[in-house]
């Protein structure tokens, strides 16, 4: 028998002063069971750092050919298409093709090693941003991740706080394209 996706809810509460973006999002987030409390947490920052009225989590793990947050317009054409993690450049070079922008996060103490080789081999996809979030930010995340959240998400200055009732995390954000 193959194992579900567990069930998390969280309510977020969105203040990003960098963009003139303040809203309240209720997630239901299916969290697949290869996947980490850091990596889900990672996930649910990187929705409230680009959220807007579309934007919608994806089949995630479970959709290989899908982003694992996008936003869609009217006639399904793909607007943003974000990932997470460390995609290989056939990946992101089709996430640029495919959506009008993309956006990867890498996570965790692979980052750095993972984007060395890559800087020079995607700098001609300008549509494309990444922003290292630091692994010690994203392992803290996962200390808030419980099955029913609500968190509170500021954003000032390219920086990010995440609180909830068990503890607050600044977040350290690096834009290493775009």
């Amino acid at each position: 028998m193959a194992l579900r996706s567990t069930i998390y809810k969280a309510d977020l509460q969105i203040a990003d002063m960098d963009r003139n973006y303040y809203g309240s999002h209720a997630l239901t987030v299916a969290r697949h069971p290869s996947e980490t409390d850091e990596r889900m947490m990672v996930r649910i920052l990187t929705f409230a750092l680009n959220a807007e009225e579309a934007l919608a989590m994806s089949k995630g793990l479970s959709g290989p050919d899908e982003p694992d947050i996008w936003a869609k317009d009217l006639t399904g054409a793909i607007e943003h298409w974000i990932d997470l993690g460390q995609p290989d450049e056939k990946r992101m070079s089709k996430a640029s093709s495919r959506a009008t922008r993309a956006t990867v996060y890498p996570f965790g103490p692979a980052a750095d090693v993972w984007w060395k080789p890559l800087e020079n081999k995607v700098a001609r996809l300008d549509n494309l941003r990444i922003v290292r979030i630091a692994a010690r930010s994203a392992q803290a995340l996962a200390g808030l991740a419980e099955r029913g959240m609500e968190l509170q998400v500021t954003v000032q200055d390219g920086q990010a706080w995440v609180s909830s009732a068990k503890d607050s995390v600044e977040v350290e954000l690096e834009t290493l394209k775009g």
